[in-house]
């Protein structure tokens, strides 16, 4: 993972908490899906968003979607470790996990490498 994507992958996981930890589990989420996305392709990251997504399902009450992401765990760390994860795909339990799913331009930039002048990652301007 470049240095790009990894500090917008720790600041996604970094909001994701705070507001999980605040009770707006919905925003939260939000920012494991785009987390998520970021870090799909590395073992580590991607069962950590996993991780996290399943412990919001527990804090909602949904046992069918506690399953999908204890599933989404042990497929995604194989996936993410031979190279082969459905791109793009967010990650919820809605949604199916080999679904490939467009990037979002601002996170395809962040995936790149691609920071402003000052070498931060560009925000998403929609959160």
């Amino acid at each position: 993972m470049n240095s790009v994507q990894r500090q917008a992958f720790e600041s996604e996981m970094d909001h994701a908490l705070v507001l999980i930890e605040s009770g707006d589990l919905d925003s939260g989420f939000c920012h494991l899906e785009r987390a998520h996305v970021l870090g799909q392709t590395h073992v580590f990251p991607h069962v950590q968003s996993h991780w996290h997504m399943l412990r919001v399902e527990v804090r909602r009450g949904r046992p069918i979607a506690v399953i999908g992401q204890a599933v989404r765990i042990v497929l995604g760390a194989l996936g993410s470790a031979v190279g082969v994860v459905p791109t793009g795909n967010t990650g919820g339990s809605d949604i199916s996990m080999f679904t490939r799913m467009p990037i979002d331009p601002a996170l395809q930039k962040l995936i790149d490498g691609k920071s402003d002048a000052d070498g931060n990652p560009k925000e998403d301007s929609t959160r």
